[in-house]
């Protein structure tokens, strides 16, 4: 651990913390152009924030602290992950300590506190979005992992930072298993961040909605936590697209120059995605959630075969 890590790595968190809600607010003022509606502002979600920071939490009296608890725990698995994702430089010092395995764990440890806290007051809504939010995270994480698997042979190694080294310095070629692999990882990603057509976080329809219904009993700062948690997912779901998938811009160990442009280059990466997602949300209607199982199924499938063409065929 030398000091270029230490700063490249309080980068990346900072720039994690201000990126993601920027992201989001991209993404809603692309959706809303899209759609012929006046676009709120860039730094939306930054106003949601501060209003939400500004107020006492109310919290019920049967609450355990668990209840109490999980939107820290939240929020720190969600930042924590967005530090283990090389995003501007693959000298970061916690990536020999958490690979692509320990980053599933992540999300899945955020997603059982988060659902133990919906079911922990003892409301309908509670207990309703937990079901279906562990249903969604049962189905999407072995489609994960068999995209990290796939780019994990291609690199010979689990490790975020090596994989995106290794893919980086590769010369440009068009992989049949990275295709089929980045579209089985861009389904997960709608899914696992609650966006159209899993879900549509614009909504309260409580025959519908999922992420919405687990928070419902959130307010105050736990409330701005969780916010800020959900967008830090979709920034670290972003990110690690961008890295698997694009690697390159990326700035190696010891390229002081290549790390001048990385971050007009994620800047760059992040503004493509976020159209793309709103394009995707714009085009497509949200399905019901028993067809959210075929959905994730379908990546899951995708996501089998990008492994295997890529042991059998090596391509």
């Amino acid at each position: 651990m030398n000091v270029e890590g230490i700063l490249a790595q309080l980068t990346e968190m900072l720039i994690a913390l201000v990126a993601a809600p920027l992201l989001m607010g991209w993404v809603n003022m692309c959706r809303a152009w899209l759609q012929n509606r006046r676009a709120p502002p860039l730094w939306q979600p930054f106003f949601l924030l501060h209003k939400l920071f500004l107020k006492e939490p109310v919290i019920a009296h049967t609450a355990s602290p668990i209840f109490r608890f999980t939107p820290y725990i939240v929020f720190g698995c969600m930042l924590l992950a967005c530090a283990i994702i090389p995003t501007i430089s693959t000298n970061l010092p916690l990536a020999p300590a958490a690979d692509a395995i320990a980053l599933v764990g992540l999300f899945g440890l955020a997603r059982l506190f988060i659902s133990l806290a919906a079911m922990d007051i003892g409301t309908s809504f509670g207990g309703l979005g937990a079901r279906r939010e562990m249903l969604i995270g049962f189905l999407a994480e072995p489609a994960l992992l068999m995209v990290l698997f796939t780019v994990s042979l291609i690199a010979s190694s689990t490790s975020l930072a090596t994989i995106v080294s290794h893919l980086g310095s590769s010369e440009f070629t068009i992989l049949p298993s990275l295709a089929f692999a980045g579209i089985a990882f861009t389904m997960v990603s709608l899914a696992e961040n609650a966006r159209v057509p899993i879900d549509n976080p614009a909504t309260h329809l409580e025959l519908t909605m999922i992420h919405e219904a687990l928070i419902l009993e959130y307010s105050g700062r736990h409330l701005a936590l969780i916010e800020w948690a959900a967008m830090l997912k979709l920034f670290a779901y972003s990110c690690a697209g961008a890295a698997l998938f694009l690697p390159w811009g990326v700035a190696a160990a010891s390229d002081h120059v290549a790390l001048l442009f990385a971050l007009p280059v994620l800047l760059l990466k992040l503004a493509v995605g976020g159209l793309l997602m709103a394009v995707i949300e714009t085009v497509l209607a949200k399905m019901r959630i028993f067809r959210a199982p075929e959905f994730l199924a379908t990546a899951f499938l995708l996501g089998v075969l990008a492994l295997l063409v890529h042991l059998l065929l090596g391509a």
